[in-house]
């Protein structure tokens, strides 16, 4: 891992910023305590990210889960209470990995993976439009469509015009023309600017204007438009932060509700970034999926020991992990050590960091992630590629994370059904002379139920007076359905006069007397034919 260093360096600093206002802004919109957040991001970098065997995947606490959270604290009287379900939540997820469960993460077509993805990247962007203008509200970590406050993304955008903070805007608009400039121009022009991230420089600049800026009337940037790290007066205080669990509540079936609604959540957005930030990943590395549920069943039981919120693997901080160039699993590592290390030391300077700069950083992440290049490929590849992915955005940006990947995994299950559908048969015609047509039908390589419909309308339309030869070599899978189909038709071809010829790997047969017989199969089940 050390041998990576020079890049992983620069990238967990770049992970840090992102990392830090999504930490407090989804304690913010979870309704718990500011600092659990911080406690979610440190377990997430530092013990997630030793366990786990995700290069560049970074764990934290998941706006996803937000809504979750605010319900259950209320549900389960208190949070204390609720950090029960997040421990419990942690050894279900442990039993997951167990069980081998890790691979549910496979079955998820690469279209809906891509489709979240952009969905995520214009959610950003949308989210982060009136942060970037000064205008700041719960809702910018709020990763739904419709918002805790009874909003929604759009109506956030229209209340931003009649909200713009000037100061903030500035700031803003020059941290993005400055990141920018740094990608495209100055990390070309020389080694220096790659080993600085933009990221830093703009915070920097960020604290710089703050300072300068602080006692003017129209420029000052100060309240709901900074970062707000609790700040303790001692050691004390620092300590009086943590939460822990009320076991007293761990009989209440409501906690082992939640707890199995966590792990379930949680393990599923896990997965799904997994399998995103591998197909992110330059180097093309593999995520061992069931090693990354006991990863993160670990770090749940640990943060929820501590009083902090649930942990996932998250794609918003993988992403920007991997496209600040990071190689392996340090960057995570050391986010997370700066995440703790800066709370304790400097949170009175990163309160300095105006929240616009941050949502700069942000916005080019989201840009990266939803690039109108990505548009343009999906629709090339076809409606099969397309269609899902284009279900699984719209998803997203209108519902929320795993609505939307549910619509795009159901479209893209539509698709597969249509596909099988119409690639169950090959019919060819071979000869129409002495008044009997001559046909032959071919069966797929495998045929299920699902061709149920084509195999039995194409049979049906054959005319009367036909002789048909029905090729099963190429066919290594005939499901039992598919076999009552034929037995059927063949008695409905003597009435139509048709004759049947049967070519299989196990001879040739003319007009036989039952196929279920002929392939030796007992009722209800399917046959192999390799």
């Amino acid at each position: 891992m050390f041998k990576t260093l020079k890049n992983d360096l620069p990238a967990s600093v770049v992970v840090f910023f992102v990392a830090l206002p999504l930490c407090l802004g989804i304690a913010l919109a979870s309704g718990a305590p500011l600092f659990s957040g911080v406690i979610a991001g440190v377990i997430g970098g530092i013990v997630v990210g030793s366990l786990s065997g995700s290069k560049l995947g970074v764990s934290g606490p998941a706006a996803g889960l937000a809504a979750i959270v605010l319900t259950a604290i209320g549900t389960l009287g208190g949070y204390e209470n609720f950090l029960v379900a997040v421990v419990l939540g942690g050894i279900i997820q442990l039993l997951f990995g167990v069980l081998k469960a890790g691979i549910i993460g496979y079955y998820f077509p690469s279209s809906v993976i891509k489709g979240m993805l952009t969905g995520i990247g214009i959610i950003i962007i949308l989210k982060q439009i009136p942060n970037f203008f000064g205008y700041d509200e719960e809702s910018a970590w709020d990763l739904e469509f419709f918002e805790i406050d009874g909003g929604n993304t759009f109506s956030e955008l229209i209340s931003m015009f009649s909200n713009i903070h000037p100061g903030a805007a500035l700031v803003g608009i020059i941290s993005l023309l400055l990141l920018i400039l740094w990608d495209k121009v100055l990390t070309k022009k020389s080694k220096v600017f790659e080993i600085i991230q933009g990221p830093f420089v703009v915070v920097v600049l960020g604290i710089i204007f703050f300072t300068l800026t602080q006692n003017h009337d129209i420029l000052s940037i100060g309240g709901k438009h900074m970062v707000s790290v609790p700040i303790p007066d001692d050691l004390d205080s620092f300590i009086g932060q943590f939460s822990f669990p009320n076991f007293a509540v761990i009989t209440n079936y409501e906690v082992w509700i939640v707890a199995f609604t966590i792990a379930l959540v949680a393990s599923l957005e896990t997965l799904l970034s997994v399998e995103a930030s591998d197909k992110l990943d330059p180097d093309k590395n593999v995520t061992p999926t069931n090693r990354e549920l006991l990863a993160q069943g670990t770090g749940n039981i640990l943060s929820g020991l501590i009083g902090g919120l649930p942990v996932t693997q998250v794609i918003v901080r993988s992403s920007a992990n991997i496209q600040s160039g990071g190689k392996s699993k340090m960057s995570t590592i050391i986010h997370g050590f700066l995440l703790l290390i800066s709370v304790i030391l400097i949170p009175t300077l990163l309160n300095k960091i105006p929240l616009s700069v941050l949502a700069a950083i942000l916005l080019i992440v989201g840009y990266k992630l939803a690039k109108p290049s990505l548009f343009k490929k999906m629709y090339n590849l076809g409606w099969k590629q397309s269609v899902p992915f284009f279900a699984t955005v719209v998803g997203i940006v209108f519902t929320d994370l795993l609505v939307g990947i549910g619509l795009g995994l159901a479209v893209g299950i539509v698709v597969i059904l249509l596909k099988s559908y119409q690639n169950s048969h090959f019919l060819h015609i071979e000869d129409n002379s002495n008044g009997k047509h001559k046909i032959k039908m071919a069966l797929a390589e495998e045929v299920t139920f699902f061709n149920k419909g084509a195999i039995l309308k194409e049979l049906d339309s054959l005319p009367r007076d036909t002789y048909l030869e029905f090729d099963v070599t190429k066919t290594r899978y005939l499901d039992y359905d598919i076999i009552e189909i034929l037995e059927d038709f063949a008695f409905k071809a003597k009435e139509r006069n048709i004759d049947i010829k049967l070519v299989s790997k196990r001879g040739v047969v003319e007009n036989p007397p039952s196929f279920i017989e002929f392939f030796q199969l007992r009722p209800k089940s399917n046959i192999s034919l390799s």
